[in-house]
């Protein structure tokens, strides 16, 4: 996968990570000339990531025409029912069944996932392996610049791109637990004052109990929590799931640390552009959204989807574009620019909501909870926009 001498290309795909991979096989299944940049070629995903995906269903979709999905099912654990509650009596309840569809969600092993679009591009056509960008340039050769660095993104930040980031003050906790109870594919979070917390069902090490843990928490309580001995931090989970909801442990069981603690700053971002002559962002150089709904990843994947989408009707329909055609990519900027808005005010607005402590704003954020708990159509609606992202 060594880049051919004087070799043109139609795209050029930097980053490392599945949203750059997913692009990179998206491309070359759809007859796309693709150098992929990168600095290490085929590293092995850590072995100590803790990280857990939650995919919907337009993420599954795009995994299964790369022909990853099979593979990495037995690496994910589906979610049937999503339990949230509030931190006053507030309670909302999702359903596959209400929803009409098999699961809302799969919960998927990061790692996994990263290593079997990492083998499935050992063996893509049309896929070249290049030098990582220099000074955020791309081949000379290539149409289209497609950045997928991340957050941090160096290539961005070359083109003279803000990226406009609110930091949270609050850092993401993630862990692995196994649980003494099945979870039977419910997946919990509670609203708290001044943090939230998912328990995500998992297959590892237990197919049939085991969570993912996410936890958004102030900065220095993360510090404190990512720190704490094991018996230490299941005592600190125990007490905040009991104050958060009494009696849940009795459906949970009890809760076993089976992995290392991570931690990471939350924010929020958005990049001022997302797209000019010869490049485009994707994925979270493009966004940066709060944990607190599963999001980020399907986001990302979602950009993919429409980018390949894009490119590839404009080569049906206008074969004298260009990929790196700057009508083509205003396209795929219309149709990605407002769902992600969307879900970044969703995800800012309810952290928000439920970061102040004030007596009335707490009565009010649970009586609202509940009352989207009985309006059918707007549960639909909800559940229908984290599905599709």
């Amino acid at each position: 996968m060594n880049q051919p001498s004087g070799k043109r290309f139609d795209v050029c795909v930097s980053g490392s990570g599945a949203v750059a991979m997913s692009l990179a096989l998206s491309l070359s299944a759809e007859g796309f000339e693709v150098a992929w940049a990168r600095a290490e070629a085929f590293t092995a995903p850590n072995s100590t990531d803790v990280r857990t995906y939650a995919l919907n269903a337009r993420a599954i979709a795009l995994l299964t025409r790369l022909k990853i999905w099979p593979a990495l099912q037995s690496h994910a654990a589906p979610v049937f029912d999503m339990q949230i509650r509030g931190d006053a009596g507030g309670a909302l309840h999702f359903s596959a069944w209400q929803q009409r569809v098999t699961e809302l969600a799969w919960i998927v092993d990061a790692g996994a996932l990263e290593r079997l679009l990492s083998d499935a591009l050992r063996f893509a056509p049309r896929v070249d392996v290049v030098a990582p960008l220099q000074g955020g340039q791309a081949p000379a050769n290539a149409a289209l610049l497609a950045i997928c660095e991340g957050k941090f993104s160096d290539t961005r930040q070359s083109l003279g791109v803000a990226f406009e980031r609110q930091p949270y003050g609050h850092w993401g906790v993630a862990a692995r637990l196994q649980a003494s109870r099945p979870h039977q594919g419910v997946a919990r979070q509670w609203f708290r004052s001044p943090d939230v917390m998912a328990l995500l069902p998992f297959n590892q090490p237990d197919p049939h109990a085991s969570y993912g843990l996410v936890w958004s928490v102030p900065q220095e309580r993360a510090q404190v929590l990512a720190g704490l001995p094991a018996a230490d931090f299941e005592l600190a989970l125990r007490e905040a799931i009991e104050a958060s909801e009494p009696g849940a442990l009795e459906h949970l069981g009890e809760l076993r640390l089976t992995s290392p603690v991570a931690s990471w700053p939350l924010a929020l971002a958005q990049a001022s552009r997302w797209s000019g002559p010869g490049w485009v962002l994707v994925g979270d150089a493009a966004h940066q959204v709060h944990p607190l709904a599963g999001q980020g990843l399907n986001l990302g994947l979602a950009d993919v989807d429409t980018l390949v989408n894009v490119l590839s009707e404009s080569r049906r329909l206008e074969p004298w574009r260009h990929a790196g055609d700057e009508r083509v990519l205003q396209r795929y900027v219309r149709r990605r620019e407002w769902p992600t808005r969307t879900m970044a005010n969703l995800t800012d607005g309810m952290l928000h909501l439920f970061a102040d402590s004030r007596g009335p704003l707490k009565d009010l954020r649970n009586a609202g909870m509940s009352l989207v708990e009985r309006l059918g159509p707007l549960k639909h609606w909800l559940v229908g926009r984290a599905l599709d992202a």
